[in-house]
């Protein structure tokens, strides 16, 4: 069966979220968003509604006095207007500030902040007449439609109970003055404009995790996806272990600068050299600071002697560390007595040079525990079949 013909119902991996919210798509509650707005609004409007009523009543004021002088400058009416619709435009360019700071504060509470240009690229997928009319009757499209079905049949309800049950003391404000009426008038919007926003509270609130649900469950995915996901995580082994060796090449490169802190090197005696070091204060056991083959080498031999490194020649050993022993790490626990005996014999070499003994002989040979040297391997024969 092909993978796409499969149930997705498995949830989405972290890293195919990561990727779709790349390419900007997250879970946001427009609902939320209008509930910041209608509700940052009317509170805004509420919190500047008494000063901006207040400056617009002196400029009014100010429109409706006449005397002899604004009769003799007629220019003067002018700026008088100009100061006007100067404190109408403030108040406006304050309050729209306002509501777009809490628009904007609404869509990230939603989805967090998401930095991609792909929604706007352009798509030839989205002119297709045959994916818009799939797109219609899609789970989200459907919970999109029944969400606006019952909020307009909600507000319609509750809008016709609260006329019906307001509509005598509205009508009764006629019989009241002018003061009264019109401050039984704003507690009556007031109070419409307050179960309005309770409204879109509530579904604000059940918007929210809706999104998210219907959000992951686009994002599902089969056990051939999970399959197809994973192996481009672990990626191609021969591609992996080429780059592993590529990044040991560089450190061996990179480690040539700690030739010259090396208490020996051994070689083999032109193919393998490692540099061995070992302070007993700070180390529990000696460590290669450096090793390479080849050319690289003989580069580790000349900064040696350059360095006057003492440079002994024991292949067995040499290659054996090169091959099991990491850089600046423990060399292996099986290796120790024969780095141990090296390192004795460098020890007798540097109290022989300080004058404080005699010199020692030739360089001693320790044998390595069997399976430790790469060229035994290599050349033990292939057991022939029966």
């Amino acid at each position: 069966m092909d993978s796409s013909s499969q149930d997705r119902n498995l949830p989405a991996s972290q890293r195919k979220l990561q990727r779709a919210r790349e390419d900007g798509q997250v879970a946001r509650s427009r609902d939320l968003g209008h509930l910041a707005v209608l509700g940052g609004g009317a509170l805004t409007l509420l919190a500047l509604a008494p000063s901006m009523f207040d400056r617009l009543k002196i400029a009014f004021s100010r429109q409706l006095d006449f005397d002899a002088t604004v009769a003799l400058d007629p220019g003067s009416m002018a700026d008088r207007l100009q100061a006007m619709a100067l404190t109408g435009l403030v108040g406006c360019l304050i309050f729209a500030a306002i509501v777009a700071t809490l628009a904007v504060l609404g869509t990230l509470a939603s989805g967090g902040w998401v930095l991609s240009l792909k929604p706007v690229m352009p798509d030839l997928s989205r002119l297709s007449p045959l994916q818009g009319f799939k797109g219609l009757f899609s789970k989200k499209k459907l919970a999109e439609t029944l969400k606006i079905v019952f909020i307009a049949l909600f507000i319609l309800a509750l809008g016709a109970t609260f006329i019906h049950a307001t509509l005598p003391s509205v009508a009764a404000l006629t019989m009241q003055p002018s003061v009264g009426a019109l401050a039984s008038m704003f507690h009556w919007l007031l109070t419409g404009t307050g179960l309005l926003l309770s409204v879109v509270l509530l579904v604000a609130l059940v918007d929210l995790p809706l999104q998210n649900f219907l959000h992951q469950s686009e994002l599902k995915m089969s056990r051939q996806e999970m399959k197809d996901e994973h192996k481009e995580s672990e990626g191609n082994p021969q591609l992996k272990g080429k780059m592993r060796q590529r990044q040991r090449e560089i450190a061996q490169r990179g480690s040539i600068r700690a030739v010259p802190k090396a208490d020996f090197i051994l070689m083999n005696p032109t193919h393998y050299a490692v540099a061995v070091k070992y302070d007993e204060k700070t180390m529990a056991a000696p460590r290669v600071i450096s090793k390479g083959a080849d050319l690289l080498a003989m580069k580790i031999r000349d900064i040696g002697k350059a360095h006057n490194v003492p440079v002994l020649q024991s292949p067995v050993l040499a290659r054996a560390l090169y091959a099991h022993a990491e850089l600046d790490q423990d060399i292996p626990a099986s290796l120790y007595t024969a780095v141990a005996q090296v390192l004795a014999y460098i020890y007798r070499l540097r109290a022989a040079l300080r004058g404080e003994g005699p010199m020692p002989g030739e360089p001693p040979q320790p044998p390595v525990p069997p399976g430790l040297d790469p060229h035994e391997r290599q050349a033990q024969p292939t057991p022939s079949a029966a």
